[in-house]
């Protein structure tokens, strides 16, 4: 083998040595929808927060509110949010249905991204949720459990769901 073949086996090397790409679509908005409400009609009832919502949110939870447009279906009893957070590297897409009142009744994760850290897709975890509202603390180590090796993925999508909570304080709440 000459100097040139050689180096042209370099870029072969670097793929071999390179992190693998993890994506996996656990459920569609659709399929969601129907698990968490199922034989009801949602509509959709996208919100477009105003400048002082969202500050008022990222005060009440200490989180950032990255957009401003909601997507959010009404249901007979409730509503249905699809929301993004960031694990470690990419995002993580969930889902998650709200009582009337505001309360959790389910989170599922519909599409994840990373390497590791997948642990947040059990039951177990998930149902930790179930009932909470915006006047639960909702920390991770405190009354969310952490996973050993998912810690980021808790930590964020724990976030991101006091952020929707405060986000129906705010916004959906019927007044």
């Amino acid at each position: 083998m000459n100097e040139r073949s050689a180096f042209l086996l370099l870029p072969l090397a670097a793929l071999a040595v390179s992190p693998a790409c993890y994506a996996v679509q656990y459920l569609s908005v659709d399929q969601a929808q129907a698990l968490m409400f199922p034989d009801a009609v949602l509509t959709p009832s996208p919100l477009t927060l105003t400048a002082e919502q969202k500050k008022t949110i990222e005060v009440r939870t200490g989180t950032k509110v990255r957009q401003s447009e909601l997507r959010l279906w009404r249901a007979p009893g409730g509503y249905f949010l699809v929301d993004q957070v960031l694990g470690k590297h990419e995002f993580i897409t969930y889902a998650v249905a709200l009582d009337a009142a505001g309360a959790v009744r389910q989170i599922e994760i519909l599409d994840y991204r990373e390497t590791h850290g997948d642990e947040v897709r059990r039951p177990g975890w998930r149902s930790q949720f179930a009932g909470k509202t915006s006047a639960d603390t909702l920390r991770v180590s405190k009354d969310i459990q952490n996973i050993s090796g998912a810690t980021l993925s808790c930590v964020h999508i724990t976030d991101g769901i006091r952020r929707l909570l405060a986000t129906y304080d705010v916004a959906i709440r019927p007044r």
